[in-house]
């Protein structure tokens, strides 16, 4: 019954109009989204008020074309806005791709400088290791020089004092004193 109501009260309202002359102009109204109602569209009709009947012939017609000439004005307008709006839109979504396709190739490019910057790091990490494994390799080679010329020295001086011992085991057989008794002493 409540969508009846609505149906009534706008026949009725329509049927109110003695001509075409008396509606100024009919709009349709769209409620608020955030209102609840049952009606989905309403009528709004505007009466003109009678002040004589001459006037209202002459103006009748007059009246009539300034309201089509309104319509067709908002109609035009509302074809602008909504051409305004799509341009709007276009203009905006060009952009929002525009903006993605430089954060994509920024976000490329900081990924390769990136990986870059790693094989970089790996590659002087490898270079570390390997200087690092020449110098411990120098660094065992020295000292096996080292311990070479510690065994040389060593050796030297075991085969001198063995031939020390033996020259003077020979003094002692043969009776003979040296010429030098000490080679820090003789001149």
């Amino acid at each position: 019954m409540a969508t009846e109501e609505p149906k009534n009260a706008h026949s009725e309202s329509l049927a109110k109009l003695d001509t075409v002359d008396d509606v100024l102009e009919v709009k349709a109204v769209i409620p608020n989204p955030d209102e609840k109602g049952d009606e989905s569209k309403a009528l709004v009709v505007a009466r003109k008020t009678p002040n004589s009947s001459v006037k209202k012939n002459s103006r009748g017609s007059l009246d009539r074309d300034i309201a089509l000439a309104q319509v067709e004005n908002e109609k035009r307008l509302s074809f602008i806005k909504a051409w305004e709006e799509g341009e709007k839109s276009k203009v905006e979504n060009k952009a929002q791709k525009k903006l993605s396709d430089v954060a994509s190739w920024e976000n490329s490019k900081k990924a390769s400088i990136e990986a870059q910057l790693k094989k970089i790091e790996e590659q002087l990490e490898k270079k570390k290791a390997d200087y690092a494994e020449k110098m411990e390799n120098k660094a065992a080679l020295i000292h096996k020089q080292a311990e070479e010329n510690r065994a040389m020295v060593e050796a030297r001086r075991g085969e001198e004092i063995l031939k020390a011992e033996e020259m003077a085991a020979k003094y002692r057989a043969t009776g003979y004193v040296p010429k030098k008794l000490l080679g820090c002493f003789g001149g």
